[in-house]
Parts: C-alpha cells; sequence; structure tokens
C-alpha cells in the first residue's frame, strides 16, 4: 500500500519481540522453577493440566504434545493434558454451568493432589483461567500461571508465576512460546 513502510513494521516486531526476550532471559527464576515443580510431579507418576484461551489454548495444546510426544529426544511419555481440545466436553460445561466453569470443571474431574494445573492467560485476567486454578488449589494441585501484562488476577491464584511483563498480547505470545520450550527442555532433562 502507499505510504506504507512494511520493512520498517517488521523490523520494529523484531525488535521489541528482541528485546523482551532478553528481558526475560535475565529474569528467568520463576519459569525455572515452574518447569521443576513439573518435571518433579511427572518424575512422581504425577499429570499436567494445561489450559488458557485463543492463542493460549494453542500453547497449551503445543506443551501437552512436547510432553506426551517428545520434544527433543526420544524418551518415555510423560502425562500432560491439554484441558483446550474436547468440544463436547468444553462446549456442555459452558451451555449447563457457565464459560467460567469450562476448565475448573475439568480440573475437579481429572485433577489429583500432587498434580500441576497450569494456567496460561496473556491479560493475566481470564475468568475461566483463574476459577481453574482456584479448584486446582482447593484439590491440593500445585498451580502456575504463565502470563502478560502485569499477571493480573490469574498471577495472583498460582503458587508460581511466570510473568512477560508487556502490554502487546503478540509479543508476550511470542516469550511464551520460548518459555514453554525452555520449560520442556528443562522437564525432558530431567527424565
Amino acid at each position: 500500500m502507499p505510504g506504507r513502510d512494511h520493512a520498517r513494521l517488521a523490523d520494529k516486531a523484531f525488535e521489541t519481540t528482541i528485546a523482551l526476550h532478553e528481558r526475560m532471559r535475565g529474569n528467568l527464576g520463576s519459569a525455572l522453577l515452574a518447569a521443576e515443580t513439573i518435571s518433579e510431579a511427572l518424575t512422581a507418576g504425577k499429570k499436567l493440566l494445561v489450559f488458557g484461551n485463543g492463542g493460549s489454548a494453542s500453547d497449551a495444546q503445543h506443551m501437552s504434545a512436547e510432553l506426551v510426544g517428545r520434544f527433543q529426544r526420544e524418551r518415555a511419555a510423560m502425562a500432560a493434558i491439554a484441558l483446550t481440545t474436547d468440544t463436547s466436553i468444553l462446549t456442555s460445561i459452558a451451555n449447563d454451568y457457565s464459560f467460567k466453569q469450562v476448565f475448573a470443571r475439568q480440573v475437579e474431574a481429572l485433577g489429583q493432589p500432587g498434580d500441576v494445573a497450569f494456567g496460561i492467560s496473556t491479560s493475566g485476567e481470564s475468568p475461566n483461567v483463574v476459577c481453574a486454578l482456584q479448584a486446582a488449589r482447593a484439590r491440593g494441585l500445585k498451580t502456575i500461571a504463565l502470563t502478560g501484562r502485569d499477571g493480573g488476577e490469574v498471577g495472583r491464584a498460582a503458587d508460581f508465576h511466570v510473568n512477560v511483563p508487556d502490554q502487546s498480547t503478540a509479543r508476550v505470545q511470542e516469550v511464551h512460546r520460548t518459555l514453554i520450550h525452555v520449560m520442556c527442555e528443562i522437564i525432558e532433562d530431567a527424565v
């Protein structure tokens, strides 16, 4: 289009995502603790329940796939379930209860003490992720939040909070994917 400098837009996107990656690289403490918590649970025969909305739903599915299948090396399958994939469950809970309950109800059905509930929210304000983390805590699960912005209610609802402090959903999601890969690498290394 006339008047637009697409190369400049692309360069700015790379510049801001690299800067955010660098900022997170210097602040990995909570991500490392989260990965170690998941590793310990999976090694003990427990499971990981992962959930989020939209792009975070696809990140939940991606993380589960890396652990059930493999990330970078051959090893035994790990028990990880994305609570975002069964449309019959999601729509029946949303219809019969409310959308706020779509993950919490699954945590109640599947979660056992010692399992890990991992909620992802770029805004930090997803009511259904908050409800699921609260349900998980009540059942004795360890809870992890992966958030953006200031972490919001989602971050406050978790035992471990991994926050990517930025307002851009796109940039936060890019760093979330990198953090998920880093966590998967640590988890895979531990087994």
